[in-house]
């Protein structure tokens, strides 16, 4: 069997458990970054490796007033979406692996990846992120959220039988050289914890890289008070 084909059937099996686990702590900490980062409700959407849709559903209520498309490689998991979530009508759901996506003319303002980079070979990063590039305005955003590198290294050595069929601790440095070599720069990285008390996963926020047209002079105000903060906190006396 190729391995295209193993990912396929792995993840067809695997719509039986996505939909006994509904959703859960990690899509809503998913959803709260979106909105942090922007996503607002005329925005249009490409999510993907959008498993049976706990997230794409999430963000179609955000996004009341845009779209959501959200792609996976599971034709499974694509008829389990529709028929879960038919009810929103700003949603679509489609299979692909993203090497074959061309949507001609259409630009997304949010390209959303929830836990599935590490489920696709680092050798068909830059290429993914070629296509993205094409179908990108000058302000859309990408959101990445993968497991922690390194815990998801301790899930390997201590509990493999949690993993996927594909699960591979991203190389930080790597992930951010393929997408600024499409012309993305990373705007926001943070690591947190969903599950553990470790860190267990990280979000990156990127947008286009694009000349500084114009700056800003922060209000004075604004910074006297963030001085003074951040001097109270630390235990100074102002």
């Amino acid at each position: 069997m190729a391995e295209k084909d193993k990912v396929v059937d792995y993840y067809d099996q695997f719509v039986t458990e996505q939909e006994r686990r509904g959703v859960n702590s990690r899509h809503l900490h998913i959803l709260d970054k979106l909105i942090a980062a922007g996503l607002k409700r005329h925005h249009h959407v490409l999510e993907v490796g959008c498993g049976i849709g706990t997230v794409s559903h999430l963000m179609a209520i955000k996004a009341k007033k845009g779209s959501v498309l959200a792609v996976d490689i599971s034709p499974e998991s694509i008829e389990k979406a529709k028929i879960l979530w038919k009810k929103h009508k700003n949603l679509t759901f489609k299979v692909s692996d993203m090497q074959d996506f061309n949507e001609e003319g259409r630009k997304f303002d949010f390209f959303v990846f929830p836990d599935v980079l590490e489920h696709i070979p680092v050798e068909q990063h830059y290429k993914l992120f070629e296509t993205v590039k094409k179908h990108a305005h000058t302000d859309a955003v990408i959101f990445i959220n993968i497991p922690s590198p390194r815990f998801l290294q301790w899930m390997i050595q201590h509990e493999p039988q949690k993993l996927q069929v594909i699960d591979q601790p991203l190389d930080t440095a790597e992930l951010i050289h393929n997408l600024s070599q499409n012309g993305f720069y990373l705007h926001k990285m943070e690591t947190y914890s969903v599950f553990y008390e470790e860190n267990d996963y990280q979000y990156f926020v990127l947008k286009i890289q694009k000349p500084i047209e114009k700056t800003t002079l922060r209000n004075k105000l604004a910074i006297l008070t963030e001085r003074i903060n951040i001097r109270l906190r630390n235990g100074f006396k102002y």
